[in-house]
C-alpha cells in the first residue's frame, strides 16, 4: 500500500518535514517514490508547500494520507 507521509530532515530540536509518496512497509526516513511538497513547523505561521497536482494525482491513483498529512492538505488549501 502507498502512502502520503512526513519524512523527518531537521536537525535536532529543529525539525522539518518532506512530505513524501512513500510504500507504506518502508521505514519513516527510508526509501520514498516521490517527494510532493515541505512542512516547516519552526517558522510563525507554520510554512506548509504542496504540488497540489501530484497530490491529487497521487490520492485517485489509490496513495492514502496519513491523518497528520490529511490535515496539513486541507490547511495549505484554505
Amino acid at each position: 500500500m502507498v502512502k502520503i507521509r512526513l519524512q523527518r530532515v531537521g536537525k535536532k530540536k529543529a525539525p522539518f518535514y518532506h512530505i513524501v509518496v512513500a510504500d507504506s512497509r518502508s521505514p519513516r526516513d527510508g526509501k520514498i517514490i516521490e517527494q510532493i511538497g515541505t512542512f516547516d513547523p519552526m517558522t510563525d505561521p507554520s510554512t506548509i508547500k504542496l504540488d497540489k497536482e501530484k497530490v491529487e494525482t497521487w490520492i485517485k491513483n489509490g496513495a492514502k494520507p496519513t491523518d497528520t498529512v490529511k490535515a496539513l492538505i486541507d490547511k495549505a488549501s484554505k
